[in-house]
């Protein structure tokens, strides 16, 4: 893997590229409309931040929001937490979906190992929706009732949560890869009335029924009224066992008129969980208008989608990402939906599906892209057409320089990489792309619109071209309204507000370059302190990548009695490679190379997996914890993670390391 250094540039729009962005429309109008002059990106951004509720106020007018009662006030207050938005205002996610659509165009393409690729119309989108909507209402769902789904990226899912939201209910989902425990472990918190499920489905090639996952589940949501059942694995799955069932085709049967419940602006539309690892997972709840204002200017300003672009990103139901996702329909876009394995049978697989749907846009996690970096025979370019695709997204960490790089020397030259920051929290990216500013590698190009983030440093006072916390200084739309069964706030203050008193405290290391791009460095309470000198773990992993023999890397840093820190590195070697003497000095040497002395860790193992979320995000911190002497069971939830039994190898760690301490 050839290096490369942070900050090159690789990619500049053309001027025609640029005036035919959907953020260049925006200025126009705004000057036109409001006679605001924009002479570059950046002063848009100082506007929309200093001036935030004129900001807020244009993005309503620009894109039309339908509002059964007008807004009189933007913002109740600036302060944080406790913001109320357009208090006034009553709205509809679901109607803005549907606002101004061509019956004929494809909503929808859908795919997955157990189904062909399907092109589904904005009509029968309608059509499925309306006989959905009809079906929850019959079954008693209103205003304010909570939906749950244990569902796979599929079709039926997008028609059960538009039908949700269409009656003012809440929505919340997990994916079928989920435990028994993980699904419980959310859903009983927000006590639902209704649940969505699928059968089973098909990973790696490999069936896996969750008809008996279905009923336990069941079996621990008292609430519960009714069930929906989607035929996803067999045509006529045996659902005997499951009480009050109803199976999708007799949900969707019945044709009707879609109705939109309009609800208050703050009314939730859906509950997200954070990834649970240390412990239940936090009930974020975030609203309607909040989510609607801040995906329409998220995906038509910063992803430049437009009714004429197919947007994909590979996800599950159970990350953010699907959420996002599904919000492309706001702007008119055909959505693109993929449920399987993204490297089975082989790497090439995402690729080809990007040239047979004619994909524009193209999001991924960063993992996924430093995965086929490693394959050396892979050119997605040179094998497939690629002639529609206009961008490359990717988020879920830090993309390396080098995985830029890899993009426009393997997929496209004239490609837009838009690397991407946001989370859970807020449901979007904060930190993320836009297409009129050039793409520096290992740069993420702008800090969004509306967001006033800054970096931190331990003292509050913000800097550029130094790395420290990533915070909001004023309120954002899509910031949770609050926290499921949190009465009096104390556990939202405490996840983003203990640390700078007003200030949301994202959690991420962040610095701001002096040309006001961003880099990313991983979570800051994931980083290393060497000598007074704070390392961001992504640093680390980025050298040994540069390692053939090493698949993938984890470091933490484990505090000692002394005030020191032991920092190993644990590696996971490629299948026939062995972690050798001679593989030890090239990882140091990497390291020494690439970063600095400091970033040597103190010890190199290998390690038979490494854990990870479902999602696929590094389980730092537990691994600190667990080596720390921590209980397991107390600082990780074994069912948020995809490769369970990984945690074996660290626990016996930590003993060994607790004994040879103790002798």
């Amino acid at each position: 893997m050839n290096e490369i250094k942070e900050g090159t540039l690789l990619w500049e729009p053309d001027n025609k590229r640029k005036q035919q962005s959907k953020i260049y429309d925006y200025m126009n109008w705004l000057s036109a409309h409001k006679n605001l002059q924009f002479g570059d990106y950046h002063s848009l951004w100082k506007w929309s931040t200093d001036e935030l509720e004129d900001f807020w106020m244009s993005i309503w007018e620009y894109f039309d929001i339908q509002a059964e009662n007008p807004y009189r006030t933007v913002l109740t207050s600036h302060q944080m937490p406790g913001t109320g938005w357009f208090p006034e205002a009553t709205i509809n996610y679901t109607e803005h979906i549907f606002k101004d659509r061509d019956n004929e165009k494809p909503a929808i393409i859908h795919s997955s190992e157990l189904r062909g690729t399907e092109e589904i119309t904005w009509q029968k989108l309608y059509q499925d929706t309306a006989a959905m909507q009809q079906t929850l209402k019959n079954m008693g769902v209103a205003k304010g009732d909570r939906v749950v789904a244990y569902v796979a990226n599929i079709y039926e899912t997008i028609v059960a949560f538009l039908a949700t939201a269409s009656l003012g209910a809440i929505w919340s989902s997990a994916s079928p890869e989920f435990g028994t425990q993980s699904v419980i472990d959310r859903f009983k918190q927000i006590e639902p009335k209704v649940m969505v499920t699928v059968d089973g489905y098909r990973y790696s090639g490999k069936d896996f029924d969750r008809i008996d996952v279905a009923e336990n589940i069941q079996s621990e949501l008292p609430t519960l009224e009714a069930t929906i059942a989607i035929p996803y694995l067999n045509k006529q799955p045996d659902t005997g066992h499951l009480k009050n069932v109803t199976l999708w085709e007799d949900a969707i049967a019945e044709s009707g008129t879609l109705t939109f419940e309009h609800v208050n602006f703050n009314d939730p539309l859906w509950v997200l969980f954070s990834s649970g690892t240390t412990g239940k997972p936090k009930p974020i709840v975030q609203s309607q208008g909040g989510i609607l204002l801040e995906h329409l200017k998220a995906l038509t300003f910063h992803a430049d989608l437009g009714e004429d672009d197919r947007f994909f990103w590979f996800t599950t139901t159970g990350w953010m990402m699907w959420n996002f996702l599904v919000g492309g329909l706001l702007t008119g876009s055909t959505i693109i939906l993929y449920d399987g394995n993204p490297a089975y049978p082989d790497k090439r697989m995402l690729w080809k599906f990007a040239q047979d749907t004619k994909m524009t846009v193209f999001g991924t996690s960063a993992s996924y892209i430093t995965a086929c970096m490693k394959d050396e025979d892979l050119k997605p370019g040179d094998e497939f057409d690629l002639s529609h695709l206009k961008s490359i997204s990717s988020t879920g960490s830090p993309l390396p320089p080098e995985g830029f790089q890899w993009c426009y020397d393997n997929v496209k030259k004239d490609l837009w990489i838009a690397s991407a920051s946001g989370g859970t929290d807020v449901c979007t990216a904060f930190i993320l792309g836009v297409p009129i500013l050039p793409v520096y590698a290992g740069e993420l190009q702008c800090r969004g619109l509306g967001a006033k983030i800054k970096s931190f440093d331990d003292d509050a006072n913000p800097q550029i071209e130094e790395v420290g916390e990533l915070v909001l200084t004023e309120p954002f739309p899509s910031m949770p309204i609050y926290f499921w069964n949190d009465p009096d706030g104390t556990r939202l203050h405490d996840s983003y507000f203990d640390v700078f008193p007003g200030i949301w405290r994202h959690g991420d290391y962040l610095k701001i370059t002096e040309r006001r791009t961003c880099v990313i460095y991983g979570r800051s309470d994931a980083t290393i302190n060497r000598g007074g000198i704070r390392i961001g773990t992504s640093e680390i992993y980025r050298a040994v990548d540069h390692v053939s023999k090493v698949s993938d890397s984890l470091i933490v840093d484990v505090p000692k009695g002394d005030g020191e820190s032991y920092t190993p590195l644990f590696v996971l070697m490629k299948t026939g490679e062995e972690l050798t003497d001679d593989v030890k000095n090239t990882i140091k040497q990497q390291i020494r190379q690439h970063c600095s002395p400091r970033h040597v860790p103190s010890g190199i193992y290998e390690a038979p997996d490494l854990p990870k979320t479902l999602n696929g995000k590094k389980l730092e911190i537990p691994i600190k914890k667990i080596l720390m002497g921590k209980p397991v069971n107390e600082v990780v939830n074994k069912g948020s993670l995809n490769n369970q039994t990984s945690l074996d190898y660290f626990v016996r760690f930590a003993e060994e390391q607790a004994e040879i301490g103790n002798k």
